[in-house]
């Protein structure tokens, strides 16, 4: 297995032993059940279909309730593929825990969601230096100014920075270093941070 979920718990401080501090994030990795194992022969091609944390069966609806039931396991709340070159080992229903994907001094790919700032200016979504007070322009401060061009061509250019929707994207941070793994726990620190607010869902993948 190359991946596992996971849930981002929070950033706190890492001491070593010379008493360096930095940043790590604590997420809460497995454990996951496999659901479904596809192969080359039924499906095209080699991935494993995970699950995390149980969710109660009458939540479910009656497909997914059958796909969980022929699994033999509870069902899930979070389901994710991850592609796999080999999986004649892989059965339905296995576990899979953090210490079997990942250990200390390893190098991982964190995906996750992006917190959504809704609806924001240039000056927040584009780091707009905004305009200049002077000359009665008080309320220019924070405007994106001139978005067009003159007579030629007469409109407005497509992928213009403008003012939008922020954030709530799918986003990859990749090299973090795992510094250390509490097995019994399924905790995992990682050095650095890690994209969503806490308790959102994350992807973790050994780094290439």
């Amino acid at each position: 297995m190359n991946g596992i979920l996971g849930k981002k718990l929070g950033m706190m401080r890492f001491f070593t032993e010379n008493g360096e501090a930095f940043p790590c994030t604590v997420i809460e990795a497995g454990p996951c059940r496999v659901v479904q194992v596809k192969t080359i022969d039924t499906d095209g091609y080699n991935a494993v279909q995970l699950g995390f944390i149980d969710k109660l069966e009458r939540l479910v609806n009656k497909p997914m309730a059958g796909h969980f039931r022929k699994a033999g396991i509870m069902p899930a709340r979070k389901l994710k593929e991850f592609r796999e070159e080999n999986v004649s080992e892989v059965k339905a229903g296995m576990e899979v825990n953090v210490s079997e994907i990942v250990s200390v001094g390893d190098y991982v790919k964190i995906v996750g969601t992006s917190k959504g700032r809704g609806f924001q200016g240039v000056v927040k979504r584009h780091h707009f230096g905004g305009g200049k007070k002077t000359h009665g322009q008080s309320d220019r401060v924070r405007a994106p100014g001139s978005i067009g061009s003159s007579s030629y061509p007469s409109r407005v250019f497509k992928g213009m920075r403008m003012a939008g929707r922020m954030g709530s994207e799918r986003v990859s941070v990749k090299n973090l270093k795992v510094i250390k793994v509490i097995p019994e726990s399924n905790i995992l620190f990682v050095h650095g941070s890690v994209p969503g607010h806490i308790n959102s869902y994350v992807e973790i993948y050994k780094a290439k």
